[in-house]
């Protein structure tokens, strides 16, 4: 049978390229709208013309538990840019440094004493707090979307020096906030997963990094499917409304006025740019309640061009300092492989940025300098050849402590609408595998409601 059906999806981040994918594997006619003129969203690579050089507007780390956006980098053949080294480094000030690993049996040496400090009552303390915790995140306390993982880290005995080497920075790189801040049920959720997942695949959850750029990681070859399947990608093209007439989406209305018909939408924008989209549907209140309340997280990106190398022990360090990770730093020559030719490009992140994000971009390079300097004995004489500030006040959802339990799913009660993207509810936090594993959802849930619908086509034939 031939499809005439339009599907539309609303929004060029991940979620909506992988939708789109998706469904034009699946043969359906796509039109992608996009408000911007590129593709990517809060993902994409930038042009340094000063050095000749393509970072990121922020580094990525991969885990090895990332099952739907794998399927996503197969369908868009970049699966084999994601390299697991199997650890990376802590790293103290004045450069003491400690390999972590995560995977094999170094990843349980890192479970129990990560830190250089670290004896054997600490280590044993930490023992049976990491069992507690993985048997807490298993089967939940009543209260843990009540307090925040710093709380829960007390509550289990977690001792300093494991959260100072460990956990503290574990719990940031998953919800992108504080421990304070952050909802434990969250890095509780977070955690289950990762131990199914070990379980059921009889390997432990790792973490790995791309070799490539962002674009060409993710939008590149997505682009190429588009063109061979015929796709539809409109550029400025800002959607204001889905219509949905007798309980069904009909189109998609433009804020230019134009209406674009549509058989089924999966809209996958950010809960910041949710509002107005769904006032047609029914339960749209409680959707927009819910976007709200879960905010938005900054993150604030530093690419550093010095004029010689750090001294890096591996491609990605965790900086440490008294109560938790201050930063991370992503050796980019390692990474990518890059040649220096004069300059080492070093990207640093500060994810739950709310002081950084306010400062001038003089101030943070200033800051950024004086602390690496402070990490790396080698960065003592370094001289700045260039630097980038990336600041994403927005760059997803907030993950702190009354937040559990508002990601709205991605069927809605018109069955032929669908949400994506990393807010709505999936298996992980705000992480790219969440956005992939919403597309996937919302992609499943669209075609099971369009073979229902054939169905009923053909019995009424009959």
């Amino acid at each position: 049978m031939n499809d005439s059906r339009r599907y539309v999806v609303i929004g060029g981040g991940l979620a909506g390229l992988a939708a789109a994918v998706w469904l034009a594997e699946a043969g359906k006619q796509v039109t992608l709208l996009e408000r911007r003129a590129r593709l990517g969203g809060r993902t994409q690579a930038m042009q340094v013309p000063e050095i000749g050089d393509v970072p990121d507007n922020g580094q990525h780390v991969v885990a090895s538990g990332y099952r739907s956006l794998f399927r996503y980098l197969e369908s868009v053949g970049t699966r084999d840019c994601v390299e697991f080294p199997g650890g990376g480094t802590l790293r103290w000030p004045g450069g003491r440094a400690v390999r972590l690993h995560t995977s094999g049996p170094g990843a349980v040496r890192t479970l129990l004493g990560a830190h250089p400090d670290a004896g054997p009552l600490d280590r044993l303390r930490a023992l049976r707090a990491t069992v507690r915790l993985g048997r807490q995140a298993l089967f939940q306390p009543a209260d843990l979307a009540d307090i925040t993982t710093e709380q829960w880290f007390e509550r289990v005995g977690m001792p300093a020096k494991a959260r100072e080497a460990l956990w503290d920075w574990l719990a940031l790189g998953i919800a992108a906030e504080p421990v304070q801040r952050e909802s434990a049920k969250v890095f509780a959720d977070v955690l289950a997963t990762g131990i199914r997942i070990g379980v059921r695949d009889r390997a432990g959850v790792t973490i790995g990094y791309p070799t490539v750029d962002l674009d060409t990681l993710y939008i590149t070859g997505a682009e190429r499917v588009f063109q061979k399947c015929g796709v539809d990608v409109r550029y400025r093209s800002v959607a204001r409304k889905i219509v949905v007439t007798d309980g069904l989406v009909t189109g998609v209305q433009l804020v230019d006025g134009t209406e674009i018909a549509a058989d089924a939408v999966v809209c996958a924008v950010p809960n910041s740019r949710i509002h107005g989209l769904l006032d047609d549907l029914p339960e749209h209140a409680e959707i927009y309640a819910a976007a709200d309340k879960l905010g938005v997280t900054p993150i604030v990106s530093t690419n550093l061009y010095l004029d010689r190398p750090l001294g890096t022990k591996s491609a990605m360090e965790a900086l440490i300092g008294g109560t938790g990770v201050i930063d991370e730093v992503f050796d980019r020559q390692r990474m990518h492989r890059r040649t220096p030719d004069g300059s080492w490009l070093y990207c640093l992140t500060t994810s739950g940025a709310y002081e950084q994000i306010h400062k001038s971009n003089d101030e943070i390079v200033t800051e950024q300098l004086a602390l690496i300097r402070r990490y790396y004995p080698e960065a003592q004489a370094a001289k700045l050849v260039h630097a980038q500030v990336v600041k994403m006040p927005k760059a997803t959802f907030s993950q702190a402590v009354g937040t559990s339990g508002l990601r709205p799913d991605q069927r809605t009660s018109v069955p032929n609408l669908m949400l994506a993207g990393d807010w709505t509810r999936t298996d992980w936090s705000a992480t790219m595998e969440s956005a992939a594993q919403s597309a996937e959802r919302a992609v499943q849930a669209l075609l099971a409601h369009t073979l229902h619908e054939d169905r009923d086509t053909m019995q009424r034939g009959l």
